[in-house]
């Protein structure tokens, strides 16, 4: 890993560039780009996301954005409307008006004396999505987007839902985005109207949380922004990056197998951050990597890109799961196409036994307790560079709570590179239920960490748009699809797969407490196995950076996640906290600091139990000034409803300006 202070391009920063907009409004930019570009124009890359350019992201922009300045790019970090510094409200994520806005400013920017006209756009996560979007509206001048741990489906493969299911990973980010729609511009930037500008911010936007548990189904409020409604409207290059630790892995497979334009894909091992950050495993050169991308799009520069191989994959194995310490090997190889030459090869259910063979039928009835899923860790872990405990635990606890039926040892290694698919004959005995599958890798010594898996709320099992009860009592044939992966199964180990009916607190349980029959008979699992023995191995440099932003830590971060049971009530209680630090960011002479809480209360055998609760506290500091956000979000449920209640407290020097509730009874939609 290397730090460049050098670059062939000399460049000059504004930290505050005023992109202007028809109706008025503007939205605030910061810009890298060469000092000559008004005599040598550049094309332009453009990251725009709502987390603050100033105070929020530019720990992570510094070591990025000059990079690519240097190499020959305006590099530009947008706030969007209502965010940062920038005019507006910001309402709820991926709006129209925002894919609108983004457009307008990519038209502005092309017609900068220092712009050449083409422009690219570059994400992760919000700005991933952002990506895909509007190069679904195709602006002319934008030719090429990298699209970093995003999706293309925004109901069944995005942090709200999973099979149908309802995530807490989504209340989480719900608790987020309320505490970040609702801080403050900054006084040395907009003037004396910051004041104006916060308070409507504070009075005129919501909780959208509450939007979002409303719409239960695949209905018109998901599609929107799903560019797997049509993916022939995007023309732009779509150079699409993840990994497989991440939650939205899925999507860029798809994208792969769909997108009709130049396409690449890169997936690494990593969770949800840039693959120059990457970790689990070791980052790479992304840097460099994406230079290649840009050059070949955005300058027309002829290198070879366009013989490559076009998907570049990591193919894991020795996964050991553990909360903090997770460790992942393997080694990267090359991939023409998708989908790959796979040899499905399909394992039975048995006694309790996967085997190649159909085995003598068997009958299963089983109910798991609700804590089964507390070994699951969150569903997208360490959410843009976090430290605390968040990674699968060692999944034996949650094996002994599930149905399980294991392999023999392998005598030589599997791999398997695709969507493994299981298919049960199940009944359950009420209308609603879920499962939640997981294929795991059993150790000699009993470690069991899981590879792939999947959750299914039955009464979506023939439609995310059109969900219909289970009959209780009557069988039906399931098929479930869990995450792509790649992963080589070692030999001597088994392969276990685990059914459970519930996946707390990942998943909301079900309404009521369920139990499921299986019959063995014509159930069974289908592995996609490939073999890379003799595959092209791709090189990537070692992960380079311009420089780190100055700062300065005032006070150090603090994490913690604890598990406790109430006796007495049986409560069980996941409890995390999660402290930035105060931090001094020393060209604007702020100091900032974060500071969170999550908890997950459940009692066993009582689904109605189920509660999360969610604080976010937001503070800055300078001299005098000091804005304060308090936000808190209480999350519960019977069997017929969800109960959201939601807080926002603004602080001005201590002194509160402003307290608004929310109060919403949502009735439960076969979720």
């Amino acid at each position: 890993m290397t730090t460049r202070t050098a670059f062939p391009r000399t460049i000059k920063e504004n930290t505050t560039l005023w992109i202007p907009m028809a109706d008025g409004r503007r939205l605030a930019a910061r810009v890298w780009l060469p000092v000559d570009a008004d005599d040598d124009p550049v094309p332009a890359i453009v990251e725009s996301i709502p987390y603050r350019r100033l105070d929020g992201t530019i720990t992570a922009d510094a070591p990025t954005h000059p990079w690519w300045a240097g190499h020959g790019y305006a590099a530009i970090r947008l706030d969007i409307a209502g965010s940062g510094d920038s005019d507006g409200l910001l309402h709820d994520e991926y709006l129209q008006s925002e894919q609108d806005d983004i457009c307008e400013a990519l038209a502005w920017i092309a017609d900068q004396p220092w712009c050449n006209g083409n422009t690219g756009m570059i994400g992760i996560s919000w700005g991933g999505f952002a990506g895909l979007q509007v190069a679904a509206c195709r602006p002319p001048s934008l030719k090429a987007i990298i699209t970093v741990c995003s999706t293309d489906e925004r109901y069944n493969d995005d942090v709200h839902n999973m099979g149908g299911c309802l995530l807490n990973d989504g209340v989480s980010w719900g608790s987020g985005i309320f505490a970040c729609i609702s801080r403050w511009p900054d006084p040395t930037i907009v003037g004396d109207r910051w004041r104006d500008m916060w308070l409507e911010r504070l009075q005129e936007t919501g909780c959208p949380l509450i939007d979002w548990v409303s719409h239960q189904r695949r209905d018109a409020f998901w599609k929107h922004g799903s560019v797997c409604e049509d993916y022939s409207d995007i023309e732009a290059a779509v150079y699409a990056v993840g990994g497989w630790t991440d939650g939205y892995t899925n999507a860029l497979i798809r994208l792969m197998e769909h997108l009709p334009g130049p396409k690449r894909a890169l997936v690494g091992p990593w969770t949800h951050v840039y693959p120059h950050f990457g970790t689990p495993g070791e980052p790479i050169g992304f840097l460099q990597d994406s230079l290649r991308w840009w050059d070949r799009w955005l300058k027309g520069v002829d290198n070879g890109l366009d013989d490559e191989p076009v998907l570049s994959l990591f193919m894991q194995t020795g996964l050991h799961a553990h909360p903090m310490e997770f460790a992942i090997d393997g080694q990267w190889f090359h991939e023409t196409a998708w989908p790959p030459q796979a040899q499905n090869q399909t394992l039975h259910l048995g006694d309790h036994v996967l085997a190649a063979e159909p085995q003598p039928g068997h009958s299963f009835r089983h109910s798991s307790p609700l804590e089964c899923g507390m070994g699951g860790g969150e569903w997208c872990p360490r959410d843009g560079g976090g430290v605390g405990p968040e990674y699968q635990d060692d999944q034996r606890a949650d094996d002994l709570m599930s149905l399980a039926f294991d392999s023999a040892p392998l005598t030589e290694d599997i791999e398997i590179l695709g969507a493994p698919e299981i298919v049960l004959d199940l009944g359950i005995d009420r209308p609603q239920g879920m499962i939640a599958v997981r294929l795991n890798e059993v150790t000699p010594d009993g470690h069991s960490s899981r590879i792939t898996y999947g959750l299914l709320n039955l009464s979506h099992r023939h439609s995310n748009e059109h969900p219909e009860p289970m009959v209780p009592g009557r069988p039906e044939r399931i098929r479930l699809t869990l995450n792509h992966t790649a992963y080589r199964f070692r030999a001597g180990c088994r392969l276990r797969l685990a059914i459970s009916t519930s996946y707390w607190p990942m998943a909301w349980p079900s309404p009521e407490p369920v139990t499921l029959s299986v019959a063995s008979e014509g159930s069974n699992l289908t592995l996609p196995v490939v073999d890379t023995s003799n595959a092209d191995r791709p090189m990537f440099e070692p992960a380079e950076y311009s420089a780190d932003h100055p700062t300065q830590e005032i006070e150090p971060s603090a994490t913690r996640r604890t598990l406790t049971r109430d006796i007495g009530s049986g409560a069980l209680v996941l409890h995390h906290e999660e402290y930035t630090g105060r931090t001094l960011i020393e060209d604007i002479g702020l100091i900032g600091s974060k500071r969170s809480e999550e908890t997950f209360t459940i009692v066993e055998g009582d689904p109605a139990s189920a509660r999360t609760d969610m604080l976010r506290v937001v503070e800055g500091e300078r001299g005098e000034w000091k804005p304060r956000t308090e936000t808190r979000i209480t999350m519960t449920c019977d069997a017929t409803s969800f109960f959201i209640k939601a807080s926002l407290q603004a602080f001005e020097g201590g002194e509160k300006i402003l307290e608004r509730h929310w109060d919403e009874t949502i009735p439960r939609d076969r979720m």
